[in-house]
């Protein structure tokens, strides 16, 4: 296998699959594989520790739910498993810096823009106003129209 990684945020917008097809198209075209990021922001419930404690350890076992929920749909696309990451950081963009400099083998990050107007998303804004400064790394950043069909994803990658 191919240490060539697509990275892909897992989130819950309904971008996040026109991302992941996208990706599994090109690692199956590549002969590379996908990486998974969930990045699980901490809660904000201080008052009490074993709540704020409780309410993690459910973000964490969602994380892990989503994650096999695709784990099938890319081990079809691409014939190799995917790479779960699941990381703790105040926000996408943390996470990311932190996967993307411990990891020399993600070659490329793919996103998702927001489709039906809604603008470009949280994480897109962000690269698009602060660059894509990950470390001592560069790594190229694939956005993908959020509202592509299957057929048009398939043409593209």
């Amino acid at each position: 296998m191919s240490a060539r990684k697509f990275l892909v945020v897992a989130d819950d917008t309904p971008e996040f699959m026109a991302a992941l097809k996208f990706a599994c198209r090109r690692a199956r075209s590549t002969s590379g594989h996908v990486a998974i990021l969930r990045v699980i922001e901490p809660a904000v419930f201080e008052h009490w520790s074993g709540v704020r404690e409780e309410i993690e350890r459910q973000a964490r076992d969602e994380a892990e739910a989503l994650l096999q929920e695709v784990a099938g749909f890319v081990q079809a696309e691409t014939g190799y498993p995917p790479e779960f990451l699941i990381v703790n950081a105040d926000n996408a963009r943390v996470g990311l810096k932190k996967v993307i400099g411990d990891d020399p083998d993600i070659k490329i990050l793919v996103l998702a823009s927001a489709s039906g107007g809604r603008g470009p998303g949280p994480l897109v804004a962000s690269i698009a106003k602060d660059g894509v400064k990950w470390g001592a790394r560069k790594v190229p950043v694939t956005l993908v129209p959020g509202d592509l069909t299957d057929e048009e994803i398939a043409d593209l990658a």
